[in-house]
């Protein structure tokens, strides 16, 4: 991993140092596991950075970048984050590092984005993380219950528009500093890092090159087998214990037949310690989603992301399985697992399975439901997650149902491909590099080889 992640770091300065030397301007080159939760996404391991490094800007942005309607001129403010402390200036061109934010607070990313922090002195670089529309304080109609009212108010969340966001703040930001000359390279994890990715394709005169990590943009239209993502997280639990992935595959028939009496209801309550009894039927989301969320975090160090989490949070998980300090029954074993990812620290008496978004994340449902349709999908051979197949009818009634919107399965890889991209990169592409960790879950949808000299694909393997 170390190793790795050293040559990432090598790559990457090779191409900011050649860009520092290149104007940006001329440079081309039921009780079963929630759908929603298992789509969400979040960033990679970085360091924490102290969030007295940033000072807090608020950029003017137009609604509509893709129209000229009246309505497309409504404004709103957007959040962005800077960090000047080793800034060489725009006499020098020194380069402009951006984060190009995903769905929730800036500081949330910014925060464990450390990565810039430390590489910011080397090139006297300037540091940017642009919050992302319709996340965090950044809402358009001047709060989340306006902008979050129904379609018509969040038909303008997108990632085209998010990418139009980035680029028009940038170019305002390098007018404002006479930093036109300044090459711009974007980073990101997760859906940031498929933003960062398309970002560099799309708008090639604004970044000159990006850092992309962990981006699954090979999950959309069937382009990657629909099962990798439950069967990375699966294969991560069972190489930590079989009898761990045994209990929680075989947990899942148990769960069901529990909830459909009362009295196996007030047991999942008591022993998941619930807050209210409602909160029985969200407890398959629940578990899955500490199962998703802790492969992708699995970390060799303790980590606040996310969660407060212990080093190695699968293993620990896997551990209050197979040896648990509590009941030996099944629901206390499963609940020793769940602590440990949502209460490591202890301080909850109980858990609130509805409680409100903490991170700012309430947008992402609808992004799903439009344009972010990754189908998944659970092999019983080797999935310990209940089968399952992706069915798009009932993807679209559950979207309409809650959204009052219809996904659009294609719209990703014809706005920003996908299909063939070694064949269809290498006629134009340049300057990204691709990082993946095989024990993350997003790797199933990742780019895993080189696609030229300078669209590049790091993998460590553990």
């Amino acid at each position: 991993m170390a190793m790795a992640i050293w040559i990432c770091c090598r790559i990457f300065c090779t191409f900011v140092l050649l860009s520092a030397l290149v104007p940006a301007a001329h440079s081309h080159g039921l009780i079963h596991p929630s759908l929603i939760m298992r789509r969400k996404s979040h960033p990679p391991p970085f360091s924490a950075s102290p969030s007295a490094q940033y000072d807090v800007k608020y950029f003017t942005q137009n609604l509509d970048h893709f129209s000229f309607t009246p309505e497309s001129y409504v404004k709103f403010q957007q959040k962005y984050l800077i960090n000047s402390i080793h800034w060489g200036g725009a006499s020098s061109n020194s380069p402009i590092f951006v984060y190009a934010g995903n769905e929730g607070y800036i500081e949330w990313f910014t925060q464990n984005t450390g990565f810039m922090f430390d590489i910011a002195p080397k090139f006297k670089a300037l540091l940017v993380f642009i919050e992302h529309r319709y996340y965090g304080e950044s809402m358009p109609f001047g709060s989340k219950d306006v902008a979050y009212r129904n379609a018509s108010t969040m038909g303008y969340l997108s990632s085209s528009q998010a990418l139009a966001d980035f680029a028009t703040l940038i170019i305002d930001l390098k007018k404002n500093l006479t930093a036109e000359n300044s090459p711009v390279v974007v980073f990101g994890g997760s859906y940031g890092g498929m933003l960062a990715a398309w970002f560099r394709l799309k708008y090639p005169h604004v970044v000159i090159g990006a850092l992309s990590s962990s981006a699954p943009i090979l999950a959309f239209d069937f382009i990657t087998p629909p099962d990798g993502f439950d069967n990375v997280v699966s294969n991560d639990f069972r190489s930590e214990s079989e009898n761990c992935f045994k209990v929680i595959k075989d947990s899942w028939k148990i769960l069901d037949e529990m909830s459909s009496s009362p009295s196996g209801r007030k047991t999942l309550k008591d022993s998941f310690r619930l807050c209210k009894d409602g909160d029985v039927d969200g407890v398959g989301g629940w578990l899955s989603g500490a199962y998703y969320e802790a492969a992708e975090t699995d970390y060799p160090t303790p980590a606040n992301f996310i969660q407060n989490l212990p080093a190695y949070p699968v293993k620990q998980m896997c551990k209050a399985i197979d040896n648990p300090s509590g009941g030996t029954d099944m629901p206390s074993r499963l609940y020793g697992a769940a602590n440990i990812f949502y209460n490591y620290t202890g301080n909850m008496s109980c858990f609130d399975l509805g409680a409100s978004d903490p991170h700012g994340e309430g947008g992402w449902g609808f992004q799903y439901c439009t344009e972010m349709q990754m189908p998944m999908s659970d092999d019983p051979k080797e999935s310990m997650f209940p089968e399952s197949t992706f069915n798009y009818t009932e993807e679209m009634q559950g979207c309409t149902s809650q959204y009052g919107v219809e996904p659009r399965p294609h719209w990703i890889t014809t706005e920003f491909g996908g299909h063939n991209i070694k064949r269809v990169l290498k006629r134009f592409g340049s300057n990204i590099i691709f990082f993946n960790g095989l024990r993350d879950p997003w790797s199933s949808g990742g780019v895993l080889e080189d696609i030229n000299e300078s669209i590049v694909a790091i993998v460590a393997k553990k």
